[in-house]
């Protein structure tokens, strides 16, 4: 992994989309917490799952519909989102969709 301390990242570029598939960067792998950057191609996601933790989706590019407890959410660049721990969630990009996942412990 490398080492992002110290320098700017670009997020918008710092991960790059791939034809039908989710791609995926780790920023930051700590005890406390996580920083991942995804792109995922148009009509790819995530499937339903819960995390023991609140996790935070920093929209970069796009637009995807989170579900989150069983309702839909649809977010765009610009947009933060919070899920809250141990609510089932899923994802699924509407068009081309980059996103940071911000996981803290």
């Amino acid at each position: 992994m490398e080492d992002y301390k110290g320098i700017a990242i670009e997020l918008a570029t710092g991960v790059d989309y791939s034809a039908g598939a989710v791609v995926s960067k780790t920023i930051l792998d700590k005890k406390t917490g996580t920083l991942t950057l995804f792109a995922f191609d148009k009509g790819q996601g995530l499937s339903e799952h819960t995390a023991p933790y609140d996790a935070t989706v920093q929209v970069v590019d796009g637009i995807a519909e989170l579900t989150v407890g069983g309702e839909p959410y649809v977010v765009k660049a610009g947009q933060l989102f919070i899920m809250p721990a141990n609510v089932p969630h899923s994802l699924r990009a509407v068009e081309r969709f980059k996103m940071l996942l911000i996981m803290i412990r």
